[in-house]
């Protein structure tokens, strides 16, 4: 499991987080996983591309899993 430091940032939207850890190669494949349902926060399916993540949150996908620091 990795850890994702906010860097003093209150949030980081979920289709962001995706383009910056290499998960995706653009926002528009991060937004057509996230519609399909592939994305995990915090055990729940989530649909929506711009979620906010903030401390504590846990997010997986694609059998990786990052946690908001």
């Amino acid at each position: 499991m990795k850890e994702f430091d906010l860097e003093g940032h209150e949030f980081i939207a979920l289709n962001q987080l995706m383009k910056l850890l290499s998960w995706v190669e653009s926002g528009g494949e991060a937004n057509l996983c996230i519609d399909n349902g592939e994305v995990i926060v915090n055990q729940n399916v989530e649909l929506q591309r711009r979620k906010k993540l903030r401390h504590d949150d846990k997010i997986e996908f694609n059998n990786q899993i990052v946690v908001i620091k």
